[in-house]
């Protein structure tokens, strides 16, 4: 079939699909993802020799560090991949749920309920341990799922979701519950991006800017997604002096090629003194280049020059950009003029300056005293995430099971009727 008929009939073979798995039980879809994991270890060295053929040619192409960091799968990373499986299915299973319920006066009983969104279409670049993290939320959630991974981790990818529909047959689920676009014509993601002739409810993009651009730009359904992770950590000058040079390192350094990667360091005036040099130097020693304001410079000559570019770039790469800022207020106006609504944190021992910031900071994430890093669905005890979401409407921040679920009115008489 040529793409346009291929994507059509994923499309209905996912609506169908969609029908089963809404009315599936906590326990079928807990057998699902436990078989899921063990399929994926049985085929380790498959998935392994799959994903070789990836990295081989991001290597081939030039592509940089952090990109192959990315996309590289070894045992470890896809024994973890495996374990996440399991800790969703310990997961509460949110559809079914009764959010509230009341009753009126005429005697007409009132349930507020979760159920699945229906077909979700997740687009994404590289990271092929995305795809059992999609497609398992989408399931457990009782959605179904069509996967359009980035063509650099198509192998990978192709090798993880036949695990995941060899789970499913064994539950007795619809593998067209999970379905992976098998082509890198970008056609196909055009073709999902106007909803797949009705088909489609609710695209994820996790990519870079230019993706999430495109999909915010084309999108004809609803969109779960942020444009970019301009992350900051604000260092204020009541900072313990170690803890903030070790959230400052680990919040840029850890991964720098993640979402949650800090992307500027904000340092305050009245603290320079004790913590702009020292954390200067750690930044420097852990292999990261930093672009800095004249303060910075200042301080050390190894700081290059920043430019008004650099306070809207986000790197993905051993690279921060810093500044001198006044105190708590400075930090906030810059987060709101050249932040992106993604996760920021403050490092500091003062309680009620912690508090204005985690009030007054308009982030999907914010935090006290920790690393952007811990921008993870898994973190938060999610089991895993979609992705994170950085806009106002259904879902915000972590994407997990339960940002997977709408709801409807269940309405319960005795025969009342309205009256004229």
């Amino acid at each position: 079939m040529d793409i346009r008929s291929t994507m059509d009939t994923m499309g209905r073979a996912a609506r169908d699909a969609a029908k089963q798995l809404a009315q599936a039980s906590t326990a079928t879809k807990n057998h699902a993802l436990a078989a899921m994991a063990t399929n994926i270890r049985a085929n380790i060295e498959t998935i392994l020799a799959a994903n070789e053929i990836d990295v081989e040619k991001a290597r081939s192409n030039n592509q940089r560090d952090s990109f192959i960091d990315r996309l590289v799968l070894n045992p470890q990373r896809i024994e973890a991949m495996a374990k996440g499986l399991e800790d969703i299915a310990k997961l509460d299973d949110p559809v079914g749920t009764i959010i509230t319920k009341w009753t009126q006066p005429n005697g007409l009983e009132f349930s507020r309920v979760r159920v699945p969104i229906g077909v979700i279409g997740i687009i994404y670049e590289s990271r092929p341990n995305v795809t059992a993290d999609a497609g398992a939320l989408c399931m457990k959630s009782g959605n179904t799922a069509i996967l359009r991974g980035g063509s650099d981790s198509i192998n990978s990818s192709g090798a993880i979701v036949k695990c995941l529909q060899a789970g499913l047959t064994e539950a007795d689920l619809p593998q067209a519950a999970i379905q992976m676009v098998n082509t890198t014509d970008r056609a196909a993601v055009g073709m999902m991006l106007t909803g797949l002739d009705g088909n489609v409810d609710l695209i994820v993009p996790r990519g870079g800017k230019s993706l999430v651009g495109r999909v915010q730009d084309e999108a004809r359904v609803p969109v779960f997604a942020h444009l970019e992770g301009l992350c900051h950590v604000y260092v204020d000058k009541d900072a313990d002096l170690q803890m903030a040079r070790d959230i400052v390192v680990n919040a840029k350094m850890r991964r720098t090629g993640i979402c949650g990667s800090a992307e500027t360091v904000l340092i305050d005036k009245a603290g320079a003194d004790k913590n702009l040099k020292p954390i200067i130097d750690a930044l420097i020693d852990a292999g990261c280049s930093i672009r800095g304001g004249e303060i910075a410079r200042a301080a050390d000559e190894r700081v290059e020059a920043a430019s008004d570019e650099d306070w809207t770039t986000e790197y993905l790469d051993s690279i921060i950009s810093m500044k001198v800022v006044d105190g708590v207020d400075g930090a906030m106006d810059h987060i709101a003029h050249f932040g992106s609504q993604h996760t920021d944190s403050i490092v500091t021992d003062n309680a009620e300056t912690a508090e204005r910031f985690l009030n007054e900071v308009d982030s999907a994430i914010v935090l006290h005293n920790a690393s952007t890093q811990f921008a993870d669905g898994g973190e938060f005890g999610f089991g895993a995430e979609i992705g994170i979401a950085t806009g106002k409407m259904h879902a915000r921040g972590p994407v997990g099971l339960e940002q997977l679920t709408s709801f409807k009115y269940q309405v319960r008489g005795t025969g009342q009727i309205r009256p004229k």
